[in-house]
């Protein structure tokens, strides 16, 4: 998306990850243009970043403000290059199509969409017109990540047959998806499309393949209404707040000044609250999970994932003809409390948050054996800023995108299209209880 002269960028959805696009572009990346336009249900949160840019660049003009409805209107009045698109997954597919209508660029948060309907659509819209779409899977960024491909493309351990990939959230960072509107999967799709989005991309890059069979178990065993009674919460108290302070579930967004602005003080305009009772009503996604997936080159995926860890971080093994790679994470080695808007991945690679003594420290581990060899333990370059260095090289090939991509880090919408058509297969392998054929999508992958 690199263009001789600065551009003008939209952003259509203006929560929290907004925001690591509007710093960029007010920021380190000023010289690649400037924001033009808001669009959002919420004109509390669109205040929010109008006093960003007032803080942040005063020479920059204050943004104007849009409703959804008034999409081709926007981009009519302020003639966007690129639209920065951070809704609700089940919304993105709408306004990537209607981007696309104008011929405009796109930069789309994961997962690109949630289902197989709407992922047509993008695939119609994506072929028609002159417009890109550029998915930010900022995970294959992440230093860790790219070696894993690196060894793969290197044949370090010959043609992979298998991968064995687990991931944890904590009862931090994965309470907080039940807090949010991603508890509704008819809004995120699930975590198995939302959360496992970045997962699925990764095996797929590293594999250099595309998914053709899933089969999967999905159920909810510890979050909903359905759980309260175990850990002695009330199901009909719509927010954490109503929870007593010693609950390790309840968080408070009063005491976080940008939550309260972005989050608390919006919800007089709308009434959605960032924070409700993860044992209360409405949860319809799952927190446990197991995906297969067999890939049109032969390989296999064994997936999992659970929201209700003591510990986060994952665990990867891909297993070749020539010998075996294990890839092991520790973002956050326990959770002692409850916190808003909580994403270790976004720490810096070489931080720590735990002693010496700290029986599972954080850290990341990455060995390679050969057969017939010992195991090596490969160096891993320290990564600087969110999501283990990835943000940051992501934001550069967004905002700049000149640099050399010889291992194809940069992800296109059929990249995003097969990623996610393995969550909504895994959805509708939880609820038929079949092996879903990823054919029968009619997706270009």
């Amino acid at each position: 998306m690199n263009t001789p002269r600065p551009r003008r960028f939209a952003f259509v959805g203006t929560g929290h990850r907004c925001e690591m696009y509007v710093r960029a572009v007010l920021g380190q990346h000023a010289d690649a243009g400037t924001p033009v336009a808001w669009c959002d249900t919420n004109p509390i949160r669109m205040q929010y970043y109008d006093r960003l840019v007032a803080e942040l660049s005063p020479s920059t003009p204050v943004p104007s403000s849009w409703a959804p409805d008034d999409f081709d209107a926007m981009v009519a009045a302020t003639s966007p290059d690129v639209i920065v698109i951070t809704t609700p997954d089940a919304l993105h597919s709408d306004y990537i199509v209607r981007a696309l209508a104008h011929d405009l660029d796109v930069v789309v948060e994961k997962p690109i969409t949630t289902t197989a309907e709407k992922a047509r659509a993008i695939a119609g819209a994506a072929q028609r017109s002159s417009g890109r779409i550029l998915m930010t899977f900022n995970y294959r960024y992440s230093p860790r990540n790219t070696l894993v491909r690196q060894l793969v493309a290197d044949g370090s351990i010959g043609t992979v047959t298998s991968v064995h990939f687990e991931w944890l959230l904590d009862t931090g960072h994965g309470a907080d998806y039940f807090r949010r509107w991603h508890r509704q999967k008819e809004m995120s799709g699930g975590l198995q499309i939302h959360k496992a989005s970045h997962h699925f991309d990764l095996v797929n890059w590293w594999l250099g393949d595309s998914p053709a069979q899933v089969t999967a178990l999905g159920s909810r065993r510890f979050y909903g209404a359905e759980h309260a009674a175990e850990h002695g919460v009330d199901p009909s108290a719509r927010t954490s707040r109503e929870l007593p302070p010693s609950d390790p579930f309840r968080v408070d967004l009063a005491a976080d000044d940008r939550l309260r602005a972005l989050n608390l003080d919006a919800e007089r305009a709308d009434g959605y609250a960032r924070d409700q009772n993860v044992f209360g009503e409405g949860v319809t996604i799952e927190d446990t999970m197991n995906v297969l997936v067999g890939y049109r080159g032969g390989a296999a995926l064994t997936y999992s994932l659970y929201a209700y860890a003591p510990w986060e971080g994952y665990r990867v093994a891909l297993n070749g003809t020539r010998g075996r790679i294990e890839l092991d994470v520790c973002e956050r080695p326990h959770r002692a409390t409850a916190d808003a808007e909580i994403d270790p991945s976004s720490q810096e690679e070489g931080a720590s948050t735990t002693s010496a003594s700290e029986v599972r420290p954080r850290r990341s581990t990455l060995r390679l054996q050969r057969q017939w060899e010992r195991a090596v333990e490969i160096p891993i370059p320290e990564g600087r800023g969110g999501h283990g260095g990835g943000d940051a090289m992501l934001l550069e090939d967004i905002f700049v995108g000149d640099a050399p991509d010889p291992l194809g880090r940069r992800a296109t919408w059929t990249d995003g299209l097969r990623s996610a058509a393995i969550g909504i297969a895994a959805d509708q392998s939880f609820s038929q209880g079949c092996t879903v054929d990823v054919g029968s999508f009619s997706l270009p992958l």
